[in-house]
């Protein structure tokens, strides 16, 4: 890879790096707070900081479209690159919108959905991916219907898998670094640069997210990310091991299905201020994070950072269990 090409990743990285620390000031001020559940304080921390994360993502993909019209004189998947950055800008409008109104109150699921199969227009009238999956032609069903489907899926799922400082924010660094190299192997260079423009990006903003967080990332990120992750495997004609990486996430829907998506992941807080698994049955991956922690460590006392440990954990056996399953495939 050219050096100049770390450039676009580099820029994402220091504009996140820097305008966090600006919209913490600004959304205190505006009263865009939320409370820290996990603390005892229940301190007041600034919400929708993932409105810097896609601002450093959009102006590191521009500069990498800069440079490889100007400086490669090529033009070769602008017309993706472009799709791309349309669907991430809609998908991280409409969670600014559900950020604004309070995750409490908010869009409506079935409003939120409507809403986000907008988002896949971009990619539909590029007739993006490939209609070829499993041996079986999905032909004029695959851009009508299954990609508003994988998109407005990850979109929202994501969001399940929450909660936690840093946990969302680690999470994206995973999953996407874990695609960044399955496209790059699979001779999709262009798209593991976009890719890692979001990674830069995380990374800049988890320094600001993670324990103890000072601004929480907002639905923006989450919905972000999540929608991310669909596009690249649609463009990348990835979708099985994107599917297999997101196996946490659809673990963690079928325990929020058991709750009637009424049960939350947050945890209770004992007079230790450490964490208790708040139902009878588990309904998150945290929860079973929590009781396994009790069982493995010593102490039997278990905090939010090593929940997110336990979940990063997780998340990169999946990812390399993956590598491993589609070797014949990525290699």
């Amino acid at each position: 890879m050219e050096k100049i090409l770390l450039i676009p990743v580099l820029l994402g990285f220091f504009i996140v790096l820097f305008s966090t620390s600006i919209w913490i000031k600004r959304a205190k001020r505006a009263g865009l707070v939320g409370k820290d559940i996990h603390k005892v304080s229940k301190k007041e921390v600034a919400e929708a900081g993932g409105v810097a994360v896609i601002f450093g993502f959009i102006f590191g993909v521009l500069s990498y479209i800069y440079i490889k019209t100007f400086y490669f004189k090529s033009t070769d998947n602008l017309v993706e690159i472009f799709s791309l950055i349309s669907s991430v800008l809609i998908i991280g409008f409409i969670g600014l919108i559900d950020d604004i109104l309070g995750w409490k109150i908010g869009l409506n699921k079935k409003t939120r959905i409507f809403i986000l199969i907008f988002s896949a227009i971009p990619l539909i009238v590029i007739n993006a991916g490939e209609s070829v999956m499993m041996n079986l032609d999905f032909g004029f069903f695959y851009p009508l219907l299954l990609i508003p489907l994988g998109i407005v899926g990850a979109s929202t799922t994501y969001n399940f898998l929450a909660g936690y400082n840093g946990l969302e924010t680690s999470q994206g660094i995973l999953i996407l670094s874990g695609l960044a190299l399955v496209t790059w192997l699979t001779g999709n260079s262009w798209l593991s640069l976009v890719t890692l423009c979001m990674v830069a990006s995380l990374i800049a903003f988890y320094i600001f997210n993670k324990y103890p967080s000072k601004v929480f990332p907002g639905d923006i990120l989450t919905y972000s990310v999540g929608g991310l992750i669909a596009i690249i495997a649609i463009l990348g004609n990835i979708e099985k091991i994107a599917v297999f990486f997101f196996i946490p996430y659809i673990i963690e829907t079928g325990l929020k299905v058991r709750g009637k998506l009424k049960k939350e992941s947050f945890a209770r807080l004992n007079e230790r201020s450490s964490l208790e698994v708040p139902y009878k049955k588990f309904y998150g991956l945290e929860h079973i994070a929590i009781h396994v922690l009790k069982k493995i460590k010593p102490s039997k006392e278990v905090y939010e950072k090593d929940v997110v440990y336990l979940i990063n954990l997780f998340q990169i056996f999946i990812i390399i269990l993956g590598l491993f399953l589609f070797r014949t495939t990525i290699f």
